[in-house]
Parts: structure tokens; C-alpha cells; sequence
């Protein structure tokens, strides 16, 4: 594998993925381009939550392991959430018991079930890592440069077209038809921004019978209001009727929320797959393929154990696990 030791690196993809996939490899050393369809602002990522908490995403004992590591990433950029976008607030994950959650649930400070006070229903009180995308995005893209790196805006059709000796796919839903793989899909997600009047506590709430989702993430400018969980859906309009929904049921739970001013109005399609793809390929003529997309929703929360673990790939290092 000795043409994985010299040469450039190119990472498909500028989202949360890729740039921290790329951030893991510049800062071993290598020599990495990013080649981005867009720039940080209008990818997929920058429209997400983005709550730390393992969402719906598998194998399970891996994405545990990468979302821990992660966490302690998130709780150090904590200490400069003006630089980093991110910050450790408190709230409540809603319909959730202790008993029902995987290993690393141990490991999150403070994790508690709610008094009744702090929730009707059974939940969870949690400290968690709420992160401003873009700002946190824009400290990413910045911390690339200074490792030495570099990005393009270009896009790729064919990722034969893409000539280095190792080649990170990170294209999350585009991977559906570069690969192509029909396992990753679109889960659709809307939100509405208005402006914060007070509110510090995030809250999530699955209403399973309604089939509805509701969140609440506080900033100190704006709180992020949602959302929907729609699969097989690609349109990036944002429905009226939808976001009217949306401000109700958050007003429900907040009433001052329902004289907020609107902001704007977001969408994204996460890019859903049964398991994500962390998977090394060697092509034909000896070039190094790693493959790293499918993270749904939880992109964010295994952001840096996953980076690091396709950083490894990429470098010829044994895997943790074959997916």
C-alpha cells in the first residue's frame, strides 16, 4: 500500500463528514483537497439541529463508540462556543427511560430520568453538546486550512474522474447515484428559525402515534424549531402548513414561542442508509477508495470517531470492523 503513504488525499464532499474526515487526515500529516459541491453554508449539514444524541443509526455498538468519542471532542470545543458553535446546555429528551438505551449512555454526564416537574411524560434529563452548524462549520473549514489544506467547489459525476492516490467519498446522499447505492435514501427535514425570547433548555419529543417530531434548540440568537422525519421525500421547499405545524406544537410546550418572529424557513434531506459505509476499496489500478457516507440524521454525534476511523482506512490501517 505504499501509494497510500505519499500523494494527495481527495474527500468527496463538504459537509460535517467530510470536512472532519479531511480535518483527521491533514493533521496526520498528509496533503488533502477538498472537492465540495458547495460551499459550507448550503450543504445538508448546515440545516441540521444539531443535538449530540445517537439518532437512529447503526451497527449500533460502533456508532456508540464513534458518538462517545465524539462527545469528548464536543465537551473541549465547549470551553469556545463563540469560535467553535458549540456549547453543552441542559433539556429534556422526551419519550426516552435509561433502561432503554445502549452502553454509552453510561458515559454521558448527569444523564437522569425527569421529575415530574421537569416532564409529564417518561424522559430524560440530559447535559448535551447543542452545536451551531454554521459557525461550527465555518470553525471546521478553518481549521482544515490551517492544517494545510484545500478546498474546490466542483462537482464530481463519475468518482473515476477523481485522480489521487487515495479518494475519501463522503457524499452522503450523493452517494445514491455516484456509487451508486441505492441504500442511501432521503429522510426529509424541515425546520423554522425564530428569534430566542428566553428559552435555555433544548426539548425533543417523539409523538408515535401522531408520527411527529418536536424540538426546541436554543442559541443565543435564535431558537431552531421542528421538524419532520419524512423517508423517501426530495423536495426542498419548505410547506407552509408543515412549518405552521411545526411553531404550534413547540408553542404547546412554550407559549411565548408563538409571538416569535420568523426568521426563515430550512429543509434538509438526511442521508438515511441501514448502516453507514466505512468501507476501504482497493480499484483496479491500485488507488485507495474509502467509501464514508449513510449517517442520517446523527452525522454530527459520531462526526469525529467516524473521521478518525476513515482517516485510518485511508492510511492502510486495519479496520475496526467490516461493515
Amino acid at each position: 500500500m505504499e501509494n497510500t503513504r505519499s500523494g494527495d488525499v481527495i474527500v468527496v464532499g463538504g459537509g460535517v463528514i467530510g470536512l472532519t474526515t479531511a480535518v483527521a487526515l491533514a493533521e496526520r500529516g498528509r496533503r488533502v483537497r477538498v472537492w465540495a459541491r458547495e460551499t459550507v453554508e448550503g450543504t445538508t449539514s448546515a440545516v441540521a439541529g444539531a443535538l449530540w444524541w445517537p439518532y437512529h443509526i447503526r451497527p449500533k455498538e460502533l456508532a456508540g463508540e464513534w458518538a462517545l468519542q465524539s462527545l469528548s471532542v464536543y465537551e473541549e470545543l465547549a470551553a469556545r462556543p463563540e469560535e467553535t458553535g458549540v456549547r453543552v446546555v441542559e433539556g429534556v429528551q422526551g419519550e426516552t427511560r435509561l433502561d432503554a438505551l445502549e452502553p454509552w449512555a453510561a458515559r454521558v454526564p448527569g444523564l437522569r430520568a425527569t421529575t415530574a416537574e421537569e416532564y409529564a411524560g417518561t424522559g430524560l434529563w440530559a447535559r448535551l453538546p447543542l452545536i451551531d452548524m454554521p459557525v461550527h462549520l465555518r470553525w471546521l473549514r478553518e481549521r482544515f486550512l490551517k492544517a494545510g489544506g484545500t478546498i474546490e467547489i466542483r462537482t464530481v459525476t463519475d468518482l473515476a474522474e477523481v485522480e489521487a492516490p487515495v479518494v475519501v467519498n463522503c457524499t452522503g446522499l450523493g452517494a445514491r447515484t455516484l456509487v451508486p447505492d441505492t441504500a442511501v435514501r432521503p429522510q426529509r427535514g424541515q425546520l423554522v428559525i425564530v428569534e430566542n425570547p428566553g428559552i435555555r433548555t433544548w426539548f425533543v419529543s417523539t409523538d408515535a402515534e401522531a408520527g411527529t417530531i418536536t424540538y426546541v434548540f436554543p442559541h443565543p440568537d435564535r431558537l431552531v424549531l421542528g421538524g419532520t422525519a419524512d423517508d423517501d421525500e426530495w423536495s426542498l421547499t419548505p410547506d407552509p402548513v408543515v412549518a405552521r405545524a411545526i411553531v404550534e406544537r413547540c408553542a404547546a410546550l412554550w407559549p411565548e414561542i408563538a409571538g416569535a418572529r420568523v426568521l426563515d424557513h430550512r429543509v434538509g434531506l438526511r442521508p438515511v442508509r441501514d448502516a453507514v459505509r466505512l468501507e476501504r476499496q482497493v480499484l483496479p489500478d491500485g488507488r485507495m477508495l474509502v467509501h464514508h457516507y449513510g449517517h442520517g440524521g446523527a452525522g454530527v454525534t459520531v462526526a469525529w470517531g467516524c473521521a478518525q476511523e476513515a482517516a485510518g482506512l485511508a492510511l492502510g490501517e486495519e479496520p475496526a470492523a467490516v461493515l
